[in-house]
């Protein structure tokens, strides 16, 4: 799962314009250029640089450091002037652009401009759908994570900005509360589950020196003291003064934020029920398709989805069969099998401090054999490291068990595969390879990296998101390993098809859930009767799809979409086929719906034909 620091009010990883941007674009588009690709390359740049101006955590994670001791604006009145900004946006971009005179690639550019707006506009009547706290994210864990993570300090100035903004969380949670009230009025309310996993994140976080007299510090006080005493320039009185002014900020505005969040959450708590879909909500299965559509990029229905998956299970656990043949498993009942391999301490380190960094060890490694071989696959490679990490002790209890953060572009900070170390019990050694190909390399970090690092595409382009593209490659990626002879250990395939089936489970229990109104019990029951997952990730699993309606069906309709293009490719093309060229094609423009991937790999076969 990829991962990226985006405003609590945007849907699935597209951003949405700034509010400012239409008067620079008028001027934009009023001068004296006839040029079409010229004055779309101008709109696309202004749009963007003004909505990174006015979303300053995301401009924080491409180390832009604009508004630098603020947060963004997560209230329904800016959202709602974001709203209107994208119906004019979009139509002048069509009165001031011809796209029939722009190029093929700069048809893309057009393309994914608009379809970013007709989202922004078609999603809107959901923006209060969406639950701003759960147990997966949220501001509540999002603000420490970012402050550690993404604002650097290099200087005084960035030091005093980030005391600065553990000042304004006090406005920010405000804005949060106000957000999570105007649900709970409209009977948008999460399930029940949901509260004592995020109380229980808010507790984690007001404890430590100096917000009580506990042995341990606060997480922000280590990470702030350790990157100021790396800056030479600033003096020893200055970080004397930078660390009092720190305490009160963290006493006078973090810890009293907490607080209030934590009430209203337990206040919520009361009126939660124990149902999980959306279909329970008013318009709720019109708000579901919504869902699909934009998770998926596809038109296809919750129940064609649903039987795709009934489909792709069947097809992976027949394949899983001659993997128990391999190994002489006792007789030839999955169930059996599964439950050996998700029980069998064999499979799964000690859950201990230094089983985790076996495990770590492990992934590293997986990735660096991956690296040496890239070359057979691929001609366009990243040049931004990857590291393997544990997830902070702080959000481990509300985070899954593994997901990627993207690079700053300006490298001043490397891709991160986070692991989740909790409990050991429930990251299976069987599947550590695929995860290390999908979420590491050739996964997301190549994906992601080579995207940033393109040159001649507009930078919306580079740093948009799109979960049937990211997690279709990343599942896609699990088994290049495959072809190019990894998976030596056959129980290690067997975790790849674990892998794969849990994605095609995904399609079955997601419209499940939210469309044919299972409970959460009933789906937790299939995800155990039909997929490798130990007991305890079933219902996290299950909990995830429970709180985000649609983005679990992304990963597999993404995959089977880009290994159709490539059939396609390899059937049409024949001997002129090369694998390394079709890479090529999927990876460097980026992320695009699974229509332009479409129309991208076509004009690639229709070119290669000439």
């Amino acid at each position: 799962m990829k991962f990226t620091y985006l405003s609590i009010l945007v849907i699935g990883g597209l951003f949405i314009f700034s509010c400012k941007s239409n008067s620079k674009n008028k001027s934009n588009r009023n001068s004296k250029s006839s040029d079409d690709s010229t004055t779309l390359s101008q709109i696309s740049a202004s749009i963007f640089d003004n909505y990174l101006h006015d979303h300053p955590q995301r401009a924080a994670t491409l180390g832009k450091k604009y508004s630098y001791s603020h947060w963004d604006n997560i209230s329904d009145s800016f959202l709602e002037a974001e709203y209107n900004i994208s119906l004019a946006q979009k139509k002048d971009i069509a009165r001031y652009v011809d796209s029939s005179k722009l190029s093929f690639n700069q048809k893309i550019t057009y393309k994914m401009l608009m379809r970013s707006l007709d989202e922004n506009i078609e999603m809107y009547p959901w923006r209060h759908y969406n639950y701003p706290v759960n147990q997966e994210d949220g501001l509540h864990t999002e603000v420490p994570t970012f402050l550690m993570n993404v604002h650097n300090i290099d200087n005084l100035n960035d030091a005093k900005c980030y005391i600065q903004r553990i000042e304004e969380v006090s406005p920010l949670f405000k804005q949060l509360i106000q957000n999570i009230n105007q649900r709970t009025k409209e009977g948008i309310l999460p399930p029940d589950f949901v509260f004592p996993k995020a109380i229980g994140s808010c507790n984690n976080l007001i404890t430590g020196f100096p917000l009580d007299n506990s042995k341990t510090n606060h997480v922000l006080w280590d990470d702030f003291n350790a990157k100021i005493e790396k800056v030479k320039s600033i003096t020893p009185e200055e970080k004397t003064k930078l660390k009092e002014d720190l305490k009160l900020a963290l006493k006078n505005n973090f810890l009293p934020a907490y607080n209030q969040l934590i009430a209203c959450l337990q206040e919520t708590q009361k009126q939660s029920k124990h149902q999980v879909g959306v279909v329970r909500f008013d318009k709720g299965k019109e708000y579901y398709a919504a869902c699909l559509k934009h998770f998926t990029t596809t038109d296809l229905s919750a129940d064609s989805i649903y039987n795709l998956g009934v489909s792709e299970v069947s097809r992976i656990q027949t394949e899983m069969h001659a993997i128990m043949a391999k190994v002489h498993f006792k007789n030839d009942n999955l169930k059996d099998f599964l439950k050996f391999i998700t029980t069998d301490k064999q499979f799964f380190y000690p859950n201990t401090k230094e089983g985790g960094q076996q495990y770590l060890a492990q992934a590293d490694g997986y990735i660096k054999n991956m690296t040496a071989q890239l070359d057979k696959l691929f001609i366009t490679k990243p040049k931004a490291k990857l590291i393997v990490k544990a997830v902070e002790s702080f959000r481990e209890k509300s985070t899954g068990g593994a997901f990627y953060e993207e690079p700053a572009p300006d490298g001043s900070r490397p891709g991160r595969f986070y692991a989740n170390l909790s409990d050991m019990s429930i990251m299976p050694i069987y599947q550590l390879e695929a995860l290390a190909y999908h979420e590491g390399i050739p996964g997301h970090h190549m994906q992601i990296a080579i995207a940033q690092e393109l040159k001649g595409i507009p930078d919306f382009r580079k740093y948009t998101g799109i979960t049937a593209y990211d997690e279709g490659w990343g599942l896609y990626s699990e088994k290049l390993g495959k072809e190019i002879g990894f998976y030596t250990d056959p129980y290690q395939d067997f975790g790849r098809l674990s892998m794969e089936l849990l994605r095609a489970a995904r399609l079955v229990v997601d419209p499940g859930i939210h469309a044919k109104n299972w409970s959460r019990e009933q789906a937790i029951k299939y995800f155990e009767d039909n997929t490798a997952e130990p007991p305890g990730e079933c219902i996290k699993a299950i909990e995830r799809y429970c709180v985000w309606p649609g983005q679990a069906t992304g990963y597999k309709i993404g995959m089977i979409t880009i290994q159709n293009l490539r059939a396609k490719a390899e059937k049409e093309l024949g001997s002129k086929f090369s694998l390394r060229e079709f890479h090529d094609v999927v990876l460097t423009s980026a992320a695009v719906p699974m229509s332009i991937l479409t129309d991208n790999v076509n004009y690639y076969i229709s070119q290669k034909k000439r």
